[in-house]
């Protein structure tokens, strides 16, 4: 594959690389340029029962793979995408956007990721418990709970699938990976490195077409035993409720409308970079950006000039174009999206900022780097996720004040702060709600560390010793 080679994508079902049952397909842009760079297969209704079916399949062998040959496969696949890392890097960048450099690392991590999840499938512990009979014997077995689907979105496409296959592969299960249609492409890459890796034919298999239509068949078959899903809330109520229809057990990472809580005293020459740079990280399109920028009245004026100052760095511009800090959104509609927010905001008297170093590129879905000040708290910003390049700012006075605000949404998924008092840092940890809070830095999603939320941001957690929690049931067995 070359630099600029986009690859048209297959179904893998069965063990089998092909077409969808009635040869449909539909097309692939790049969101720098607008232009159609390939097409890829869908998957039909009449393919979906194969699926369960052979999912299923796979299952029933892969749990019988001793947890230590499961692991070696799963670090083979990781090896295999360092391996591939700027190749597949590229195909990210045309399909979602983002700079090469970020595309790259995304890779990386996943490999890191899959590395985790690796030694954790040989620990998947159980234990003994001792008998009220002597006679008897009480064991905990930890088993796979079986096949499962995950669904997976296009922002971060390599990194949210490779979560979620190899936390449910190192537990035993079998995986239906569907990703999302905005990038077809990087999924089938990573199954293809498991597949190259040695993983069961049946054990995984991706595959694109209609989001609603396939979920609402899979997660009814009753083949089909465990649902993950990460996206946007109101679409993640939709596959919770259809999996409890079912008593399917679900995994939900939804959407997140993160506070930062930047007290007087705050060290900004250290918070500017990092919050700036997080921020416009994937074109403001992760769930754990810092969105509502809390800032204490003291510090306020001075933190806009700096964020400002900071911002406008940034160069915009085609992801694989060398010296480009931040890519297009993934699509108009979301730039759109984004830009009534910005706009509505305005229209309540919010001072828009948006300085930058040059002009936005005329072709494809771009937005600069924005700055929202002064926000009041019913501006539709401060209540809905941006997902995009734009950040609010909302002055405080006091601790409780900012606490309260944080506290106010539905979200909870990540919060930061910026202080440099033990007793407040404290505090904050204590009473913010949320899934995540980091303290005088940003430290979410590593590898080794849980990842999830609570109320509307979704439920379970992904990484660190629970990564296969998920994926597990508890079985009770006592012999006499």
């Amino acid at each position: 594959m070359s630099a600029v080679d986009y690859p048209n994508s297959e179904l893998l079902i069965a063990g089998v690389w092909r077409q969808g049952a009635d040869n449909a397909t539909y097309e692939v842009s790049n969101p720098a340029t607008g232009r159609v760079i390939g097409k890829t297969a869908q998957v039909g209704a009449g393919d979906l029962d194969e699926v369960a079916a052979a999912a299923w399949t796979g299952f029933l062998a892969w749990r019988d793979v001793p947890a230590h040959d499961r692991s070696l496969k799963l670090r083979a696949a990781a090896q295999r995408l360092r391996d591939q890392a700027n190749q597949i890097g590229h195909v990210i960048t045309l399909e979602q956007g983002k700079p090469l450099t970020e595309a790259v690392g995304e890779v990386l991590t996943s490999a890191d990721v899959i590395d985790w999840c690796a030694e954790e499938a040989k620990r998947t512990y159980g234990r003994v418990i001792p008998p009220r009979n002597p006679q008897a014997r009480q064991m905990v077995l930890r088993e796979p709970i079986g096949p499962v689907l995950a669904i997976t979105p296009w922002n971060f496409p390599m990194l949210q699938a490779a979560r979620k296959l190899s936390s449910a592969l190192a537990a035993g299960c079998s995986v239906i990976l569907m990703g999302s249609r905005n990038t077809p492409a990087t999924p089938a890459l990573l199954i293809q490195a498991f597949v190259e890796a040695g993983i069961g034919a049946n054990a995984v298999q991706v595959i694109s077409g209609d989001p609603q239509a396939v979920s609402e068949r899979l997660i009814a078959d009753p083949h089909v035993r465990k649902v993950t899903f990460t996206g946007s809330t109101e679409v993640g109520k939709r596959i919770a409720a259809l999996a409890g229809q079912h008593m399917k057990p679900a995994t939900m990472e939804l959407g997140g409308h993160a506070p930062v809580l930047i007290f007087d005293d705050a060290d900004l020459d250290r918070a500017i970079p990092e919050l700036v740079g997080f921020k416009f990280m994937n074109a403001g399109q992760v769930c754990a950006s810092p969105t509502r920028l809390l800032v204490q009245a003291g510090i306020h004026k001075r933190f806009v000039e700096k964020w400002t100052e900071a911002a406008r760095q940034i160069v915009v511009g085609d992801g694989l174009a060398a010296g480009t800090g931040m890519g297009p959104l993934v699509s108009d509609a979301r730039k759109n999206a984004v830009d009534s927010l910005i706009e509505e905001a305005a229209s309540c008297g919010s001072p828009v900022v948006r300085e930058r170093a040059g002009d936005l590129p005329r072709l494809g879905s771009f937005l600069a780097p924005t700055l929202l000040t002064d926000v009041p708290p019913h501006a539709r910003i401060m209540n809905e996720e941006p997902f995009g390049p734009v950040a609010a700012v909302f002055r405080f006075e006091t601790a409780d004040e900012a606490i309260a605000e944080a506290n106010r949404l539905s979200y909870g998924l990540c919060a930061y702060a910026y202080t440099g008092e033990l007793s407040l840092a404290n505090r904050i940890t204590r009473e913010v709600e949320a899934g995540s809070v980091s303290v005088n830095h940003i430290n979410v999603a590593l590898p080794e560390v849980p990842f999830g939320g609570i109320r509307d941001s979704g439920y379970g957690s992904e990484g660190g010793a629970e990564t296969t929690e998920p994926y597990l049931v508890t079985k009770f067995v006592s012999m006499l």
